[in-house]
């Protein structure tokens, strides 16, 4: 039965996170590098470009940010990574190292069978950190670095547990399953695995918090950006889930925080830095 395939996933993740030697997902091995290079309190922005310069996908990346909309008002192009990573900041760079290393992953052979819940996984992720660092500099005054990075890594447990499912073919088969399993597990496990990568408390919470549904009045914290950011893109039609397999996602929320011409202008006038950021993100 699947429910043993399902069980079998949880218990493997379960006994991987909770041991001394954790194994990471090989396509997470281009964030190791930079989260490496970023704990150097002594490192500066040359070294840094050399770590980024190994990596060709890392270095179109960077400078696709730093010639974006959002950060490059003046419309002066960088074209090298060493000004590309003065002018998106080195804490980017680590936003940057987990869009590479996701994107790497879900265009694998291994997850063939899944080509298209990735590519709605992608546009939402993608278009959730887009849209996480608009509101943290728009509403919130949150670091907007900080609220990029949370928002791309929010769904990291989707994409965790598909690389685990890629590997038991019953459970990849079952759609109803694996869907129920992506759901409902995603959110803690992309919390764990965070936790042991080491992420900053703030962005744990906001990650486990995602899909807690609850009443705010405002927007004033990294968690609230994640939440409000995660509601906009399932209310646009930038949602994940399967549609077929799951209910609409509540996004009422939305209606309380805003009334309807304020949510509709703050998206329009947040359009091409939105926009602009998730081409450089996914791109």
């Amino acid at each position: 039965m699947a429910n043993s395939f399902t069980f079998k996933v949880l218990e493997d993740i379960a006994r991987d996170l909770s041991g001394k030697e954790i194994t990471f997902p090989t396509f997470l091995n281009i964030t190791f590098q930079v989260r490496a290079a970023l704990k150097d309190p002594n490192l500066n922005i040359e070294q840094l470009a050399k770590v980024v310069g190994a990596e060709p996908l890392m270095s179109t990346k960077i400078i696709r940010m730093a010639n974006s909309v959002a950060l490059n008002p003046s419309g002066r192009e960088v074209a090298d990574v060493k000004n590309a990573i003065v002018r998106v900041g080195m804490e980017a760079v680590r936003t940057v190292s987990f869009a590479v290393a996701m994107e790497q992953m879900l265009r694998s052979k291994q997850m063939k069978p899944f080509e298209d819940i990735c590519q709605r996984l992608w546009e939402h992720t993608s278009y959730v950190a887009a849209l996480c660092r608009v509101l943290a500099r728009r509403q919130a005054k949150v670091n907007g670095d900080e609220a990029m990075f949370a928002g791309l890594v929010h769904d990291l447990g989707v994409f965790y547990l598909l690389s685990r499912a890629a590997n038991l073919p019953e459970l990849a088969a079952d759609k109803v399953e694996l869907h129920g399993l992506l759901v409902g597990w995603h959110d803690n496990i992309g919390h764990a695995l965070l936790s042991a990568l080491g992420s900053p408390e703030q962005v744990l919470v906001a990650v486990q918090e995602h899909e807690n549904d609850r009443a705010i009045s405002t927007i004033a914290t990294l968690s609230d950006v994640l939440y409000v950011a995660n509601k906009i893109a399932n209310r646009g039609g930038f949602g994940w889930r399967d549609p077929q397999l799951d209910g609409t996602v509540d996004t009422s929320v939305l209606d309380t925080l805003f009334d309807a011409q304020t949510l509709a202008k703050i998206i329009d006038e947040s359009q091409e830095e939105v926009q602009s950021l998730k081409a450089a993100l996914g791109g």
